[in-house]
């Protein structure tokens, strides 16, 4: 392709880049599939005998405007971005669930004088919003799985409702685990240099950081979506 016709490509790809908002890599993916459609619908003008510059233009219009395309291409967005929202948080419960008391095995405190029965309760609530969490995120799977084959419109307000709920469970989350945390480390002084216990909270921390920024994404895909013009 000409300097000139991919210049026509290029502006149009801009505009439309600039009216969506997801995850990156996401987006370039979409960005890039835009670009090889566009191009070959160019060469095959080109092909059927127009100039460079003017099958660009046929290309270019055929393809739409941006204000036209954009809702289409932000829904893709704010479906890909719950996919790899729920992908995190199932992954991250599964850990929390499952090696959440590897932390405490061995300790020279856990043989002694039980936790008060707020603090068990705390470390239940603990547990049962990340099994809570584990479920939603296997739902929001289960949505974008039904998304790919369906257009309902139900479908849409469901993955928005799965995931705020996803988004609400992972401050709840955060909140209680890091009370949990500061709990025990004030009523065992040990707690606070044993090592499973640091391990354990770096790890937790780079966890939250992971799917924070994956619900960031979500947020910005779902709530910052272009009106298609009438």
């Amino acid at each position: 392709m000409a300097r000139g016709d991919d210049v026509l490509v290029e502006e149009r790809l801009r505009e439309l880049g600039d009216r969506l908002h997801g995850p990156a890599r996401l987006k370039a993916d979409l960005l890039t599939e835009a670009r090889h459609a566009l191009q070959d619908a160019v060469e095959a003008y080109r092909d059927g005998g127009l100039p460079g510059a003017e099958a660009a233009r046929r290309a270019v219009a055929e393809f739409g405007e941006p204000a036209r395309l954009a809702p289409a291409y932000q829904a893709e967005l704010a479906t890909g971005s719950l996919r790899g929202l729920s992908l995190r948080v199932l992954a991250v419960a599964g850990v929390l669930v499952v090696a959440g008391d590897l932390t405490w095995q061995g300790s020279s405190w856990s043989g002694g004088p039980g936790p008060p029965v707020a603090y068990r309760l705390l470390s239940g609530a603990v547990n049962g919003i990340w099994l809570g969490a584990a479920v939603l995120a296997v739902a929001g799977l289960t949505v974008v799985a039904a998304s790919a084959r369906s257009a309902h419109p139900a479908l849409p307000r469901l993955a928005r409702l799965t995931g705020f709920a996803l988004t609400a469970a992972l401050v709840l989350g955060a909140a209680s685990g890091a009370a949990l945390y500061g709990w025990s480390v004030g009523l065992w002084e040990a707690a606070r240099t044993w090592p499973p216990m640091l391990v354990g909270a770096l790890a937790s921390g780079a966890g939250f950081l992971w799917i924070g920024r994956a619900a960031r994404s979500w947020l910005l895909a779902t709530r910052r979506r272009p009106a298609e013009p009438a």
